[in-house]
């Protein structure tokens, strides 16, 4: 099995760079989101995965990430940022103890299970939103879905996720893990 979180980080960088200027208004299976305002999320957030992962201190947060234009250069800055993730929790001890996420604490596994749900969940977004395959190793999506299920529950109260979608336990592990965390792995952008 590959290693997750660099398997997670190619499987989403290249989608993001096969997205075309085009594309960026489709709409997502993120009923909140169309490729624009998903890409502005990664941008917005990535930043303080970071710096939790640094174990730096959290960038200047200017309003909400309503506010962030997107820039023209956000594929190779999201190509980046996936890149600075994965080296960060590759360094010693990076998912041991405590990470801070913006003003917040909480365990560094935790914050690991964040970026790794981020970069796999949003690249099948991204993926769903602009026609093109995603798939990732089923060892990868098993590994996923355990830390998806230890705290589903926790992020839907925060509105993380939305309901669960159910899923047959037959499905492929990607299908169930998207489940989990309220999508539904038919989802196709409505006819145009």
């Amino acid at each position: 099995m590959p290693e997750l979180l660099p398997h997670a980080a190619d499987r989403f960088t290249e989608i993001v760079r096969a997205i075309e200027p085009g594309e960026l208004g489709a709409p997502t299976p993120c009923a909140d989101y169309d490729v624009r305002a998903l890409l502005r999320h990664l941008l917005y957030w990535g930043p303080f995965l970071l710096a939790g992962a640094r174990r730096s201190a959290p960038p200047e947060a200017a309003g909400d990430e309503t506010g962030l234009v997107v820039p023209d250069d956000w594929a190779p800055r999201l190509e980046r940022q996936a890149a600075d993730l994965v080296e960060a929790f590759a360094r010693p001890g990076a998912r041991e103890g405590m990470a801070s996420f913006g003003t917040s604490e909480l365990p560094a596994p935790m914050l690991h299970g964040m970026v790794f749900g981020e970069l796999v969940v949003h690249g099948w977004d991204l993926a769903r939103a602009t026609g093109r395959p995603f798939s990732i190793d089923p060892g990868v999506a098993a590994a996923l879905y355990e830390d998806i299920a230890a705290n589903a529950e926790t992020a839907r109260q925060m509105k993380v996720y939305g309901p669960e979608v159910p899923v047959p336990a037959s499905a492929p592990m990607l299908d169930r893990l998207l489940g989990l965390t309220g999508r539904d792995p038919s989802w196709t952008p409505p006819a145009r």
